[in-house]
């Protein structure tokens, strides 16, 4: 019997009884879809997560200070954990604009930016709020230092950036976000450019001038759509550093933005070995460590990648369950059809004509369970993503990775059958009743 005949046989005895066929792919089906359904949320949270972390910058750098340790295990991203801390941190160990300087120098063919942030309060709890009439916006106030913003490029909708003299003077100065505008004075940003607003946060007052408003970008790991997002106040640098009396200080940490061509991850050791030996080579409690934003997307695909793994493979159980049944339904079915396999048989077909129409009856139901998994998988694993706001990618290799393995199921646990029906006596099968 022909491949394509024993398909249309295979399809004939499916259709003939419904029910039962679908019952028996019920294992695949549920086997196939959690599959798919786990890898499509996978993939999409991992391409979010490094979509976000191409727009911080995948060339970025991290230098900070930390504490020493007795027993110091360095990682390959060069951070060091341990214990034994000997002191609190005080204003000696710090990075001061010196040292960042004579590293700029050193290295201004490898470094692009040097980024420097100073928060107003905490920057994830640092409640603010801007008051207009009866209406109020949430905001935070940030400073950024020239290269940030830069680096940020944000979108000015209304108004300028801020100038060089704003940063030379710590000019109090802001830009304010187009929703807030939108919120606050109905989207009319005349009402606030080259205005004083006050801004609240808990029981201090904090009073700029607007020279400008920025198109706000809604967080990707923000779920839903508020009405009131917390936007950004931007303000210099040195503003922010006059605001918080931290403008004598040096800095815990500091973002640096390596050009095109410097490998980041030589980079890291680099930044880390210049502080080190030329700063901190005698400071007994306290050392610089330097961690690349690249060594924290292939941690964090590699975390995903695991995670996606271990639950493929539990959803996967179910796939042996399933095949289980279509081995269980191939016996039923042989047993049914003794008769008709006698009868073939006595015609002249061999045991490998036989064995091969009841592996491909296996492998059909396997298939056709699995193109059903396959549709009900990316149907719950789109709508799972779209759930938390999110754009869905469906993995195509999944898909062809499940086809794959539905043929397989079906030609494993189909095999057993088959060939106890290839070896079944034409003379015995004939007389079976």
């Amino acid at each position: 019997m022909l491949f394509t005949e024993n398909i249309l046989v295979a399809l004939a005895g499916l259709k003939a009884n419904i029910m039962r066929s679908l019952l028996t792919m019920l294992g695949i089906i549920i086997g196939i879809a959690s599959v798919i359904a786990i890898m499509t949320v996978g993939n999409s949270i991992t391409l979010i997560v490094n979509s976000t972390m191409q727009e911080l910058g995948a060339n970025n750098l991290q230098v900070g200070v930390m504490a020493k340790s007795q027993d110091t295990e360095t990682t390959d991203s060069g951070m060091n954990y341990g214990s034994g801390y000997t002191r609190e941190m005080t204003d000696e160990d710090l990075i001061t604009n010196d040292m960042i300087a004579a590293f700029a120098n050193e290295y201004k063919d490898d470094i692009k930016y040097i980024l420097l942030q100073e928060n107003i309060g905490d920057y994830y709890s640092s409640a603010a709020k801007v008051t207009e009439g009866t209406k109020s916006a949430n905001v935070k106030i940030v400073g950024y230092n020239k290269d940030y913003m830069l680096f940020n490029d944000k979108e000015v909708v209304a108004g300028r950036n801020f100038l060089d003299q704003d940063y030379k003077n710590a000019n109090k100065v802001c830009m304010v976000s187009d929703k807030m505008v939108e919120r606050l004075y109905k989207g009319d940003a005349s009402k606030v450019l080259g205005k004083e607003i006050e801004i609240v946060r808990g029981d201090t007052y904090y009073t700029y001038y607007v020279v400008g408003v920025y198109k706000y970008v809604n967080d990707q790991f923000s779920f839903g759509v508020s009405d009131n997002p917390t936007t950004e106040v931007m303000i210099p640098y040195v503003t922010a550093r006059r605001e918080n009396h931290t403008q004598n200080k040096g800095y815990e940490y500091f973002m640096l933005v390596t050009s095109v061509n410097t490998d980041n991850n030589q980079f890291v050791t680099v930044a880390r070995d210049y502080f080190n030996t030329r700063f901190y080579s005698r400071n007994d409690s306290y050392e610089v460590a330097a961690i690349s934003m690249t060594s924290m997307m292939d941690r964090m695909n590699s975390m995903m990648n695991m995670i996606e793994l271990a639950l493929s493979v539990i959803a996967g159980i179910s796939l042996v369950v399933g095949g289980i049944g279509v081995m269980n339904i191939m016996l039923v079915s042989i047993t049914e059809r003794t008769k008709e396999i006698g009868t073939r048989k006595a015609l002249g077909a061999t045991n490998g004509s036989i064995r091969l129409q009841f592996i491909t009856e296996s492998v059909v139901i396997c298939v056709i369970g699995g193109i059903i998994g396959i549709i009900l998988g990316v149907i719950l694993g789109t709508f799972a993503v779209k759930l938390m706001g999110y754009e869905a990618a469906v993995s195509v290799s999944s898909i062809f990775i499940a086809v794959g393995f539905s043929m397989a199921i079906g030609i494993f646990f189909g095999y057993y059958p088959a060939n106890k029906a290839a070896k079944l006596n034409p003379i015995d099968a004939l007389r079976y009743e």
